[in-house]
């Protein structure tokens, strides 16, 4: 299990800082250590726990980039066209004998070049005169062939340790020869809401109650970050079993992360939970929407409590829970690189905070992408997540951007890969 100090979260200013937040998790965040050894059809989105090093070369041949004709380039004539006789015919998975002098031999996409021959030309650009092939003149020596270890050389590190794998990683593991990798357990995060105003779908629903949508929503973001997650459902705002739940969750699981119940509100029972059975730090993040969020470790294990407007859960969970989890993982960092994007808005906000507005892409009357403002800003309105593309990411010492200024684009798609 994780087993975190209790002032590793320590930060003393009133109002953390999105840089200093991420500096901390990579300075005071030991990642898990155990691993295990998976198939590579198992291998997507695991985190690699070894280099991966080459133990062939990629390719493992010289061999054709085209379908055309293989010849030795010192065959072909100084000035216009080269007549050759084809001699032999190659394809994938086969081989041809040594060509021969003033030969040609058709070859095949992916077949090894035959010995002596160096370039090939393309089927399109020659044309057949019998059993002999008429080549044009201009071609380079070496053209179309792709030579042994030209993407992999034998011995090279192909994938390094802390790779969270892509299915472009595992068919690069599979082409140098690889049907195992070892890679880090999956973060056993356990997860709850609560709040005595929420209820499971489908179940009665009181006047003033609310389904629960975040721990759906939190639910699908953290396995796609790879965690393996133990749905304890919704807890009342009780403090006694607030403090039970987080206390019996941290002993089997690296991350306890809640929804609701943390800011400075009379029914905000879940700072004091934790602070009972563990160490909290109250980070007031400097972050919109989502400020309230709270840190700290119990038993080891690590405590985030994010907001219960859905919104801003949201939000949080992409700046805040994201690199911890990361980290706790063992991947390498990840930075969230923003893209800039023309607004189609004017906007105002405080300085010293960094600010998320949803917008949606849309075509502008000069063909260029813009960034449009949902019309409804409430941390509680959910279809503001489904009828956008991502947020316009403002920084912490922008007061005020008028319509055409060029901010920072966070798509959802990056935010929750």
């Amino acid at each position: 299990m994780a087993q975190l100090t209790d002032d590793c979260f320590a930060f003393s200013g009133p109002l953390l800082p999105l840089a200093e937040m991420e500096r901390l998790i990579a300075e005071r965040i030991a990642p898990i250590t155990e691993t295990e050894t998976v198939p590579l059809n198992q291998a997507r989105g695991r985190v690699l726990a070894r280099d991966i090093v080459a133990p062939v070369d990629l390719p493992p041949f010289d061999n054709s980039a085209v379908d055309g004709y293989a010849v030795r380039h010192r065959d072909l004539a100084a000035a216009g066209e080269t007549r050759l006789k084809v001699t032999d015919r190659v394809t994938a998975g086969s081989a041809a004998a040594p060509i021969r002098d003033g030969a040609a031999i058709r070859i095949f996409t992916g077949a090894p070049m035959p010995a002596g021959a160096d370039t090939v030309f393309m089927q399109e650009d020659v044309r057949l005169d019998g059993d002999a092939v008429v080549l044009p003149a201009g071609l380079k020596a070496g053209a179309n062939r792709r030579l042994a270890g030209e993407d992999v050389r034998k011995g090279s590190t192909v994938l390094p340790a802390g790779r969270r794998l892509a299915a472009q990683d595992v068919a690069l593991a599979a082409a140098v020869g690889m049907t195992t990798l070892e890679v880090r357990r999956r973060v056993r995060v356990a997860l709850f809401s609560t709040g005595d105003e929420i209820v499971e779908p489908g179940q009665p629903r009181g006047a003033a109650a609310l389904y629960d949508a975040n721990r759906y929503l939190l639910t699908g973001m953290l396995e796609r970050l790879g965690a393996a997650v133990s749905d304890l459902g919704i807890l009342r705002d009780d403090p006694a079993v607030l403090r039970d739940a987080i206390a019996k969750a941290a002993r089997s699981h690296d991350l306890v992360l809640t929804s609701g119940g943390v800011s400075t509100g009379e029914a905000d029972h879940v700072r004091d939970a934790v602070e009972a059975v563990g160490r909290l730090v109250f980070w007031r993040v400097a972050i919109k929407p989502g400020r309230p969020v709270a840190m700290g470790v119990v038993g080891g294990a690590a405590f985030m409590g994010l907001p219960g407007n859905p919104v801003a859960s949201f939000v949080t969970f992409a700046r805040v829970v994201r690199p911890l989890l990361l980290r706790l993982a063992g991947a390498a960092p990840e930075p969230l690189t923003a893209l800039p994007v023309r607004l189609s808005f004017a906007y105002k906000k405080k300085t010293g905070r960094r600010e998320y507005v949803r917008v949606a892409l849309r075509k502008g009357a000069d063909g260029a992408i813009e960034a449009v403002k949902h019309p409804q800003e409430g941390a509680g309105v959910i279809t503001s997540l489904t009828e956008t593309d991502g947020l316009a990411e403002l920084d912490e010492n922008v007061t005020t951007v008028a319509p055409g200024a060029t901010v920072g684009f966070l798509s959802y798609a990056t935010l929750m890969g």
